[in-house]
């Protein structure tokens, strides 16, 4: 709902209220109440005609006749309550976000962030990209846990997103079960009615744990028509990770090793893609490319109805104008 004015321009007849305002006041301290020339000036009451209520009153009836005038021109300007229904016809895409939280993603190299933080932001953008989709996520480690099933409900899946933490500190066995991820977001995904169904992997590592080979899950993946985006996220070489010690916190070089083969065979094998992001910028880039792959079939249909609010000003300036009219002519009226 919103508040709009449809003939915006009336509201340059504002400019002449400072002049008339000007005028009234110039009349008040120029004019002289009438007077009657008495034989005897006892006879006049006592009283100082100048400081009567009734005289004082007269005076102020110009106020309340700029005061309606404004409430006029307002109204003439149109204001209006606009309230717009949106009709959405067509069809999302479903979305299974699978995303690495193993020790590897506390890795320094995207800077000023580690790798999940970074991943966190670019992702949490994604989704809001996507109003339209319904998007479901799920983490891994060693295991492979569910966050959030596909819903429309992206707020819930940006708080979730949000909260996630790297395996050590969530007290879950580090490791990177690869084939378990993608398994468990095809599985998210096995009963969807859409059309497109896709499956977003995100990782910086190898497979080295989970009892599901990434390329069975990929078959399994393909033979339920859903595609999937791997990507490879990491510099290689060696790259800073924070580890504690006996002598507190303290940053190693470590060697990032990533299985680019395998993420390229899953991404096949499934009609999918395979990327590779050295950095933050380049993280932004795969996943705006995803964006544009995957196209919701969507139709939105925008239908406005305005509610006018001019009577509201009318009505109280007409009242106004009737009541300095019968002031005038009645108890304020003026004796010549």
């Amino acid at each position: 709902m919103d508040l709009r004015l449809a003939s915006p321009w009336f509201l340059t007849l504002l400019l002449v209220i400072p002049a008339l305002a000007f005028l009234a006041l110039r009349t008040w301290k120029h004019h002289k109440p009438a007077a009657l020339r008495y034989a005897d000036v006892r006879l006049a009451k006592p009283s100082d005609p100048m400081r009567s209520w009734k005289v004082i009153a007269r005076k102020l009836l110009p106020i309340p006749r700029l005061f309606a005038l404004i409430l006029m021109i307002f109204a003439l300007a149109r204001p209006q309550i606009v309230n717009a229904q949106h009709i959405v016809k067509g069809e999302g895409v479903d979305i299974s976000l699978a995303i690495d939280i193993s020790g590897s993603m506390a890795s320094l190299d995207f800077e000023p962030n580690n790798r999940l933080d970074a991943a966190k932001i670019v992702i949490e953008d994604f989704v809001t990209q996507r109003p339209y989709d319904r998007i479901g996520m799920t983490v891994f480690a060693s295991e492979a846990f569910s966050q959030s099933p596909p819903t429309i409900d992206h707020n819930l899946v940006t708080r979730l997103l949000g909260d996630l933490d790297l395996a050590p500190e969530l007290g879950i066995t580090d490791g990177t079960a690869i084939g378990l991820g993608l398994a468990n977001a095809a599985n998210m995904l096995k009963d969807s009615e859409a059309e497109s169904r896709v499956v977003i992997l995100l990782t910086d590592g190898v497979n080295n744990a989970g009892q599901i080979d990434p390329l069975t899950a990929a078959e399994a993946a393909s033979a339920l028509g859903i595609k999937v985006y791997t990507i490879g996220m990491g510099r290689p070489g060696q790259v800073p990770i924070p580890q504690q010690t006996l002598f507190g916190d303290n940053v190693v070089m470590v060697e990032s090793q990533i299985d680019e083969v395998t993420l390229q065979e899953i991404a096949e094998s499934t009609g999918g893609k395979f990327f590779r992001a050295y950095d933050t910028e380049e993280l932004a880039q795969v996943y705006d490319e995803i964006n544009q792959l995957e196209k919701s079939e969507i139709e939105i249909q925008t239908f406005h109805r305005y509610q006018e609010l001019a009577g509201f000003l009318l009505v109280p300036a007409i009242l106004i104008l009737l009541s300095e009219i019968i002031l005038r002519k009645t108890i304020l009226q003026q004796i010549p």
